[in-house]
């Protein structure tokens, strides 16, 4: 890297004397790979062997090498970086931005400042900037004394011009870190702003030699002026003040003041050719004023004669001496031959600017895609990946699929089923019809829930749960207590300290408030969270033991549950009219079954549909269409572009819509059928008592078994919470208790007793000491840091 910078230093020109051109600096960067991090994410991503692209791998390395290992402004170095921008460009339609690959680049007047990131377009973005140097550097390098070299260097400002603008318009602001200040926008104009000065000073060079008119010269020059004049401004911006080079601000303002006088001076000539002499002194007379404001500002601060190059202090010396002798001939000519009135500077018509100059970046830099495959480019790497959008539009496609089956679809479906069970749950079925069907014995149901109840300790068990969770919540509580406690006696302590220490000591010892403000919060939110931990135990207690003596009949053996569960085998219904009644609900009531297996498979069958729809090769063959229509291999797909696609792919999940209605419809009028039934079922067992009394009983043993499941739940997740609690209240009174600890320590170094002696107690005088003082053993000085600090008290 530091070599990097040694050649970007000794090649930039910015420190050439005999040039009064500047150049921009190159950005230096460190040395990075991609072939690891590209083939990871090709086998994780792509489902692709990386082995497979084992040469492009390696083309992308040789080329970010041969791009950056050198920094010599030639057209090799220009072509590598040309090269390496194009194929960037390309990658970017293949891979994420952040693929896991760390760059950095230095800023290029700021060496010491980088920027670092995973992000390719700030690769890109970099490699961009150093082309516009390289430009910068070339047109530097041109001589001005042939027109073959100033036609030259006038391209290269153009392109560097071009470049930079581009740069600022386009790729700096898809970049997605925060760069140097080298690339801001407001450096990235004056940039332009400066190569698009040289372009047209070299216009300017190109016009004397050609010995054009003096009027063209100075409208030439007058638009150079100009251009110069806004540089100034853009690199006089706050934010650049430690960015832009050193004399940069110097050479600009001098070179505007020095074309303003040049504009002045060949309007003179053209003045005079017009035989317009009063004009022509005052023409001359302002182009003097303008050489007088470069001598002020070079004669009033030598920082000025320092910055500034000999090339242009040459060039103003020899203006200054020029427009200065024809000054004074033009004065004296008027002055004794033609006698002409001149007129004062501020009513002289403008130099209307003639501007050649434009800001026009390569082709290859604007449109790389249309050069891939070309000598300028080379042939396309990972041209056989499908582009990084595919997988986001194919990932969004799921995403959708998902919201509409699962979101949609199913939880409508499932919300039918679940309104079914409501209205069956409130006519009490199908228990009521067990009742009947099933006279002595138990539903398999409830035979089930109880068999699970006594595996899992019956009533004892669930008691046994509740009152580790209170016995938990009671001993966070008491953490809670010993922490807070720790802090309280410290701060007792703390302020019988200050009562007693008077000198400078006390002023140095921080107040107890101030050290414990963050223990003290996290226990109130520790409160607040045992307490309201506490309310659910208590829900759920209350719970218990609302239903505890169903919970200790459901954990009790079969038999026993069938003995406290009434029997019609001594009274049952033999009525034939009761028994067609019977028939017919139960006849509903199957028909409900089979409508809820039917739509359990219909799930599973939508579920296997959406698993199987695969939008990628529907989406490659919308991409070959889209690439078709496209002028150019770097294709810039956008995630809206496939639109069009999505609805008609999600468009086959519309049949299901239909599906649910039907089902919404065939529902409603089968519950309806139900509801008529169970009216007529209800009169019938109307004037069965032990009917009712065993209908009634199931139904709460069945209602028992979920809330002894639900109860199971929340105190195992209850117990799994304070296990948790537990561990966090440990640390924090432990925290505490070191803090107070710490501080106690801190106290009797602060009074001047050592850790071996006995504290003494600064709320006693010394007569109530020894009133009181009887013979005790020794103090025990170990500190258990589980107990609680306990001082003596006033």
């Amino acid at each position: 890297m530091f070599l990097f910078r040694q050649q970007a230093a000794a090649t930039d020109g910015v420190s050439n004397d005999s040039s009064s051109i500047l150049a921009v600096r190159f950005k230096t960067t460190e040395k990075t790979v991609y072939k690891q991090a590209l083939a990871e994410y090709i086998a994780s991503s792509y489902a692709e062997p990386p082995e497979a692209y084992r040469d492009d791998l390696r083309v992308l390395d040789e080329l970010r090498e041969a791009a950056t290992a050198s920094f010599d402004a030639n057209s090799n170095v220009l072509k590598r970086n040309i090269r390496y921008f194009g194929q960037l460009s390309f990658i970017l339609s293949k891979f994420p931005a952040d693929v896991n690959i760390p760059f950095v680049w230095h800023n290029a007047f700021v060496p010491d400042v980088n920027a670092s990131c995973q992000d390719l377009y700030f690769e890109r973005a970099a490699v961009l900037f150093n082309i516009g140097a390289i430009y910068s550097q070339l047109g530097s390098r041109e001589g001005q004394s042939d027109n073959d070299s100033l036609n030259r260097a006038f391209s290269y400002f153009q392109q560097a011009a071009g470049v930079f603008r581009h740069l600022q318009q386009k790729i700096v602001g898809e970049c997605r870190t925060q760069l140097t200040t080298d690339m801001s926008a407001y450096m990235l104009t004056m940039l332009e702003n400066l190569m698009l000065c040289q372009a047209q000073e070299c216009v300017w060079h190109r016009s004397v030699l050609s010995q054009m008119k003096d009027e063209n010269i100075a409208r030439i020059a007058t638009c150079v002026a100009d251009l110069y004049e806004s540089t100034v401004q853009s690199a006089s911006h706050g934010s650049l003040a430690n960015t832009v080079p050193q004399g940069w601000i110097e050479h600009l303002k001098v070179k505007h003041l020095y074309f303003r006088a040049e504009a002045q001076m060949r309007k003179s000539m053209d003045c005079l050719a017009t035989s317009q002499y009063g004009e022509e002194v005052a023409r001359l007379q302002a182009a003097q004023e303008y050489c007088s404001q470069i001598s002020e500002l070079v004669a009033n601060d030598q920082r000025w004669s320092k910055q500034l190059r000999a090339a242009v202090l040459e060039m103003v010396k020899a203006q200054s001496e020029l427009v200065n002798s024809n000054c004074s001939r033009a004065e004296h000519d008027n002055d004794v031959i033609y006698l002409e009135p001149v007129p004062a500077a501020t009513s002289l018509p403008n130099i209307s600017p003639y501007k050649l100059a434009q800001s026009k970046a390569p082709e290859v830099i604007l449109n790389p895609g249309k050069f891939l495959g070309s000598e300028d480019l080379g042939p396309p790497l990972f041209k056989g990946l499908v582009p990084f959008v595919i997988h986001q539009a194919a990932s969004l496609y799921e995403d959708r699929k998902e919201q509409l089956v699962n979101k949609d679809l199913v939880s409508a479906i499932d919300e039918l089923t679940a309104d079914c069970e409501s209205v069956l749950n409130s006519l009490n079925l199908p228990h009521a019809l067990e009742a009947i069907q099933k006279p002595i014995g138990l539903p398999p149901s409830i035979l089930v829930g109880a068999d699970e109840i006594r595996s899992e300790g019956g009533f004892i068990g669930i008691k046994r749960l509740l009152e580790a969770a209170i016995a938990s919540n009671a001993k966070a509580t008491e953490q809670l207590d010993a922490a807070e406690s720790a802090l309280n006696e410290e701060a007792r302590e703390d302020q019988r300290v200050r009562q007693s220490v008077r000198d400078e000591r006390r002023s140095s010892r921080v107040e107890s408030s101030e050290l414990t403000n963050k223990f003290r919060a996290e226990i109130a939110k520790y409160r607040d969270v045992v307490q309201r931990a506490r309310e659910s135990d208590a829900t759920i207690k209350g719970q218990v033991d609302t239903w505890a003596k169903f919970f200790a009949l459901l954990g009790s053996p079969r038999d026993e549950i069938e003995r406290q569960v009434p029997s019609t085998t001594a009274n049952p219904i033999t009525d034939p009219h009761h028994s067609q009644i019977v028939g017919r609900l139960q006849q509903y009531m199957d028909e409900i079954s089979l409508m809820k297996r039917e739509r359990i498979k219909s799930v599973e069958k939508l579920k296997r549909i959406a698993g199987e729809d695969d939008i990628t090769p529907a989406l490659n063959e919308e991409m070959q269409r889209l690439a078709a229509q496209s002028a150019t291999p770097i294709l810039q797909f956008e995630l809206h572009q496939f639109e069009d696609l999505f609805a008609q792919q999600l468009d086959k999940y519309m049949t299901w819509r239909k599906y649910i209605e039907e089902e919404k419809e065939a529902q409603a009028e089968l519950l309806d059928s139900v509801r008529e039934a169970n009216q007529a079922f209800l009169v019938a067992r109307s004037n069965h008592p032990l009917l009712q009394q065993r209908e009634k009983a199931l139904s709460n043993l069945e209602t028992a078994i979920k809330r002894y499941r639900e109860a199971s739940f929340n105190l195992h997740d209850g117990a799994r919470f304070y296990t948790s609690l537990e561990a966090e209240l440990l640390k924090l009174k432990n925290g505490c208790a070191d803090f107070a600890m710490a501080r106690h320590l801190d106290a009797l170094e602060l009074m001047g007793v050592s850790q071996g002696e006995t504290p003494v107690d600064l709320a006693e005088t010394p007569e109530q000491t020894n009133a009181t003082s009887q013979p005790s053993a020794p103090p025990n000085l170990v500190w258990d840091p589980t107990m609680p600090l306990k001082y003596r008290t006033p």
